[in-house]
């Protein structure tokens, strides 16, 4: 055949023929489907196809008419001269010689299959996509469950004349592509029956941090094309790629998407989207086996092509197998520059939070909210406005450039809207489920995107900050580590230069991810009832097993934060929440006694052999075994806090060696926060128990000056350049270097005082963990004195 190519006939050199999506699925289909990779088999036109058509319905000098003097900026111009276009290519005839032949393999496909008709899905391949420098990701139009000749040959001239939607000739203008020099391959595959189970998307590498060491995975019942479009808030999936490399089934974490629709095949208009039920909403659309096995298969994809890759998959509720079904490069965030970043900030504590959702980028942007609704209100949208709409697609690029910032009520991070908004580098907030009602009276907000995973729409242009980093830092001696409370910070700021996490506390992490009381939990487990229950399994969903709910959200907080930074040390504090905090947890006053000081209360290492909460430590235990022996993430240290005696860091210690967590074994070690003075005192009877101490600056300050650090009273008094302290620090350090023992510190000091980092380093700390924002002033800190004294 002069103008088809069945994939078992292309290969990646093909580009120019059949564009990036049919070259790579030949390529595939050819080379990796004896190493597992199922990819369903298709053909697709040539770009001779393409230029025939215009040739022969001499359509090409109206074309060049129309996009002479396109201005992409006005949409008025830009949204008449496409339909223009577009109508002219759907009113042409397709060449009788191309029609035969699309004929002729449409009937072997069916014959490969064993049907009369096969149902295929027909898209668009731009001979110019899809390249290193340029994703033409959703520029043109996708037709699914095509079942005969008649629709298969009307859809392949809609897909030519979908080379001239608006957004297209916006993307090649504003890109400085020839028109002309980009043609269309039309890809016809067999469809994968996905509408009888599940379906998404999945990249080799994050989307937001940039981080090469993860697969995401997008997930939502039915047709893939409501991820793709985004319809639908999908489940997500974060699989991490060096332990699953080494066999270690590494599910960093789940998210459940609310999967409102699914989309399914019909017999009139091809595809309808029908609600799903509650079971399926509160449900997870694929099971961890078949998450691991896409991670799996995007390995396999991306060792092959040598570099990240953005691909699409679904599984057929018929033979219930994964199938790929497209694969192209990733254009966005591997080739952004790794030499500096940008670290927005927003400068106000106090602003009102009107709505949340999927954070994508990490800037911030501000400005006066315009809702819009359709394509025929884009001229109303001026420069730096907010763009606020139930759901976007690539149609809306020419005013996304525009914006200063996009909101959405639906979509996941991997839909084409948050593709488009992340490379144009406009702060997106997807899924946010009511913007277009909440924001509708509101006449400014500022999106934030520079808080983690999740997105935040505060009221008022609020003031914020923007800092470029370098990220060419010269190590230093002294081991520079960071304090990180949000485990969906890590891997943002594991792309700092560091050594290290010197402090992640345990209680921050439940609260971003259990937000219960742990004793509400075990007695919810153990069928108990428990104060705000409802209110607790709301949160807990899809599980109704307090148990399971808790370890695999500890376990995925923890094993963010150490998946982050591996395989660099992560220390992980055991839960250090005061009585009065664990009071305010839901379900946590019955819990709790009210103390005149609970800075001194029952806290730390009291509360783990305690029978009011040895339970809950023991789960704590669960957890942290988990995330080392089976996540595969032995780079995490455990740290004990508020230790008062020997003795009771001997009970402690038996209840994690009952538990699995034994020192030594798989490289275990067990530090001790240094934050009282007996630590100090007696600091080798500690020693003979601990690995190491790690310095709590804030309360061995409290207990060495008797200043209770949450009174404004006294606040005058409290200073860890005391010298009383100063000599309490340079105990603790001389301590365990005599005993060849691990000795940093985490508390406050070293983030706030220079001096206090030179005295430090001048007494030979091993490391200093530090505050994210103060890490690079004191980096020039450190270096300076150690050029002095070391």
């Amino acid at each position: 055949m002069r103008y088809i190519r069945f994939f078992n006939e292309l290969q990646l050199s093909d580009i120019p023929l059949v564009g990036g999506k049919n070259a790579s699925l030949g390529e595939m289909y050819q080379k990796l489907t004896p190493k597992g990779i199922l990819v369903p088999n298709g053909f697709a036109t040539t770009s001779e196809a393409y230029y025939l058509l215009l040739e022969e319905n001499g359509i090409k000098a109206m074309i060049e008419k129309h996009l002479r003097h396109v201005d992409v900026s006005n949409t008025d111009v830009l949204q008449a001269s496409g339909k223009a276009i577009r109508d002219c290519i759907l009113e042409a005839t397709l060449p009788l010689s191309l029609t035969q032949e699309l004929l002729s393999a449409y009937a072997m496909l069916s014959r490969e299959y064993g049907v009369e008709h096969v149902d295929v899905a027909v898209r668009s391949s731009g001979t110019a996509e899809d390249l290193p420098d340029a994703s033409f990701a959703g520029q043109q139009e996708t037709f699914l469950n095509i079942d005969s000749p008649e629709k298969l040959l009307q859809s392949v001239k809609q897909c030519y004349a979908s080379l001239f939607t608006d957004r297209a000739i916006s993307y090649r203008s504003s890109r400085g592509f020839d028109h002309f020099k980009v043609a269309l391959s039309v890809g016809v595959q067999k469809m994968v029956r996905s509408d009888k189970a599940s379906s998404g998307v999945m990249f080799s590498i994050d989307t937001e941090s940039g981080s090469h060491d993860l697969v995401l995975i997008n997930a939502t019942w039915g047709l893939g094309e409501n991820v793709v479009s985004g319809r639908v808030n999908a489940d997500e999936f974060f699989v991490f790629k060096p332990t699953l490399a080494k066999g270690f089934p590494t599910i960093l974490k789940h998210s459940l998407g609310s999967k409102k629709e699914r989309m399914l095949y019909h017999h009139l208009h091809q595809t309808i989207n029908v609600p799903t039920s509650n079971e399926e909403q509160n449900n997870f659309s694929i099971n961890d086996d078949e998450v691991l096995a896409l991670a799996h298969q995007a390995l396999l994809i991306e060792a092959y092509y040598e570099r990240p890759m953005d691909i699409e998959w679904a599984k057929d509720g018929n033979d219930g197998k994964l199938y790929i079904v497209q694969a192209r490069p990733e254009t966005v965030q591997s080739k952004r520059d790794i030499q500096s970043i940008e670290k927005y900030t927003l400068s106000s504590k106090n602003a009102t939070i009107l709505a949340t959702g999927r954070a994508v980028g990490d800037k911030i942007g501000s400005g006066a909210v315009k809702i819009i609704h359709d394509t025929s209100e884009f001229a109303s949208f001026n420069a730096g406005d907010i763009l606020v709409a139930d759901t976007t697609n690539p149609d809306w690029e020419p005013i996304m450039k525009k914006a200063s910032a996009v909101v959405t009520n639906r979509g996941s991070r991997t839909c084409h809207a948050a593709i488009v908004a992340r490379e144009i580098g406009v702060p997106a907030v997807v899924g946010c489920g009511n913007g277009t009602d909440v924001l509708a009276n509101v006449p400014e907000v500022t999106v934030s995107c520079a808080e983690g995973e999740e997105g935040y729409i505060y009221k008022g242009k609020l003031p914020f900050t923007c800092k470029t980093i370098d990220m060419n830092l010269h190590p230093t001696k002294t081991k520079l580590m960071m304090n990180v409370g949000n485990p969906a910070e890590a891997f943002n700021l594991a792309k700092m230069p560091n050594d290290g996490v010197g402090l992640a506390r345990m209680e921050f992490i439940m609260t971003h991810s259990i937000n219960a009381h742990p004793m509400a939990l075990v007695d919810l487990y153990q069928g108990k009832g428990i104060e705000e229950e409802e209110n607790i399994r709301s949160f807990m969903k899809p599980y109704v097993d307090a148990k399971a709910f808790f370890i695999d959200k500890l376990c995925e907080g923890i094993g963010l934060i150490a998946a982050a930074f591996y395989p660099r040390a992560v220390i992980i504090r055991t839960s250090d929440f005061k009585s009065n905090e664990y009071a305010n947890m839901p379900g946590g006053k019955v819990y709790e006694v009210d103390e005149e000081n609970p800075m001194i209360g029952f806290r730390g290492a009291s509360r783990y052999y305690d029978e009011s909460y040895k339970e809950a430590f023991a789960w704590e235990c669960e957890a942290l075994k988990k995330v080392r022996d089976e996540m595969g993430l032995d780079n995490v240290i455990i740290m004990l806090p508020f230790v008062r005696t020997p003795e009771e860091g001997k009970k402690v210690i038996e209840i994690m060696n009952a538990q699995g967590l034994v020192q030594g074994q798989n490289s275990l070690k067990i530090y001790a926060m240094c934050e009282i003075p007996a630590n100090v005192i007696i600091a080798d009877a500690f020693l003979d128990i601990f690995d190491g101490y790690s310095i709590g600056s804030n309360d061995l300050t409290q207990l060495v000056l008797g200043v209770d650090r949450d009174s404004g009273k006294i606040a005058h008094v409290f200073n860890e350049r005391n010298p009383a302290v100063k000599a309490m620090l340079k105990m603790a350090i001389e301590a365990c270097k005599r005993r060849g023992k691990y000795i940093g510190i985490c508390g406050q000091a070293p983030s706030d005082y220079p001096e206090i980092t030179e005295f430090l380093v001048r007494e030979g700390i091993e490391s200093i963990s530090l505050n994210p924002d103060s890490l690079y002033k004191m980096h020039h800190v450190v270096e300076e004195i150690e050029a002095k004294v070391l």
